[in-house]
């Protein structure tokens, strides 16, 4: 009978470690409880748009008293300034789909009301449609990506090709929340 009792013992004693080890734990994510402290329009003009102009401005052709001009990063330091410019870029997109994230704070006003919606607008429309707003931020991220790969190629003609790509990922998501009201607009 001790046989017996302790094999069964040791048959639910492996079961439940079996059970325990097969189980998911609990991610960490779902652990942590994430603050925004600020707004949306503060990440845009403190992170996105210096992050975009710096890539947008990294190569370029100008004519001048002396003749054609090349801009291209020159050095490992350039690239790497602007990996760093393009990683924020990506995750501070990461940060504006924080729930809870305002656009912008109490009595922010449009900068120009007849073009561009209200920030409480364009709350509404983000929050009508939180998997539109994430795809949009994805859009970016993707198109970023293509940009962090030309910088690790030190590519300056596929960097300013990706360029392309991250302003019509800007601009996509403008249309839809910033100024749908409007056919189109330029680069600001």
């Amino acid at each position: 009978m001790n046989i017996l009792r302790c094999k069964t013992l040791l048959t639910v004693a492996i079961t439940g470690c079996f059970a325990s080890a097969c189980s998911a734990p609990k991610p960490v994510a779902a652990t942590l409880e994430i603050a925004p402290t600020f707004t949306i329009r503060e990440i845009m003009q403190s992170m996105v748009g210096p992050r975009a102009d710096s890539l947008w401005n990294a190569v370029g052709t100008s004519v001048t008293e002396k003749g054609l001009e090349t801009k291209a990063p020159a050095n490992e330091e350039e690239w790497a300034s602007l990996r760093h410019e393009a990683v924020t870029l990506a995750e501070a997109m990461n940060s504006i789909l924080i729930p809870g994230r305002k656009v912008a704070s109490p009595g922010d006003q449009p900068k120009d009301p007849k073009a561009e919606l209200a920030p409480e607008q364009i709350e509404i429309l983000i929050n009508q449609d939180r998997a539109t707003w994430a795809k949009l931020a994805h859009d970016l991220q993707d198109a970023v990506g293509v940009a962090i790969k030309a910088v690790d190629a030190k590519d300056a003609e596929a960097l300013s090709n990706a360029g392309g790509g991250i302003d019509t990922a800007c601009e996509t998501c403008h249309k839809k929340y910033w100024y749908p009201n409007q056919e189109t607009r330029t680069k600001q």
